[in-house]
């Protein structure tokens, strides 16, 4: 028995015809199943011989009618998708850049019955600080759904576990970029500035879109290292960002 046989059958079983009925003239949960398997095939990049990274993160588009029938058991069954797509990877030699993520959302533009599926490989980020570091930070870091606070005198940002925040994203160098922070008092109170160094990497950086070895970094700042977009937030002395 097949892969999306099987996962079908689970489905029933664990929802009972409930879910069938709900389903029977409009999006099937399988063929979503199917597009999920072809996103990770037509988007693998070759890592080594043996290794191809697929995208983790994904997002079904449904109709605003299809999303509302899907509701009672959405998350039963992002788990099962989840299930079934890392099982997919492991019988296609596949591997994930960090946890499978589905989520399920409405899209104007699709009629009942037609769905969409858009993948991207999200890196997984570790950092060491702490909920208040994060918290009492002038300046920060965002990098897939993460913080991390830019504190003087840098914070090095890199593959290998000797940076400061780790990003397995294998675009991005052992020790990538470094973002160097500088506090000085004005009239309007402590001013924090930073700005980003390439610390000789293979692949480099894009600063707000443009290739560069260092750059000044305003709120809102994009860095791009390999296949990861990182945004910086610079919070004012009242509090707002």
């Amino acid at each position: 028995m097949g892969g999306l046989q099987k996962f079908e059958q689970r489905l029933e079983q664990m929802i009972s015809g409930a879910f069938a009925r709900a389903f029977r003239s409009a999006v099937q949960p399988v063929e979503i199943a199917a597009a999920l398997q072809r996103e990770c095939d037509n988007n693998a990049q070759i890592l080594s011989r043996d290794r191809r990274m697929v995208p983790n993160d994904f997002h079904v588009e449904l109709s605003s009618v299809d999303l509302d029938r899907l509701a009672p058991y959405d998350t039963a069954m992002a788990d099962e998708l989840v299930a079934q797509v890392t099982l997919h990877a492991e019988t296609q030699g596949y591997v994930f850049p960090g946890p499978v993520s589905i989520a399920f959302e409405a899209a104007d533009d699709l009629t009942t019955g037609r769905f969409r599926v858009k993948g991207q490989a999200q890196a997984k980020v570790t950092g060491s600080s702490t909920y208040t570091q994060v918290r009492r930070a002038r300046a920060m870091l965002e990098i897939n759904g993460t913080q991390h606070p830019l504190q003087p005198p840098s914070l090095v940002v890199g593959r290998g576990t000797e940076a400061d925040v780790r990003i397995n994203d294998p675009g991005v160098s052992r020790r990538h970029v470094e973002f160097v922070v500088h506090t000085r008092h004005t009239d309007r109170g402590e001013e924090v500035q930073v700005e980003v160094h390439d610390l000789g990497s293979t692949n480099g950086m894009l600063v707000d879109g443009q290739k560069v070895k260092r750059s000044p970094l305003d709120d809102g700042s994009t860095v791009r290292i390999g296949n990861t977009t990182m945004t910086v937030r610079v919070v004012e002395e009242d509090g707002h960002v």
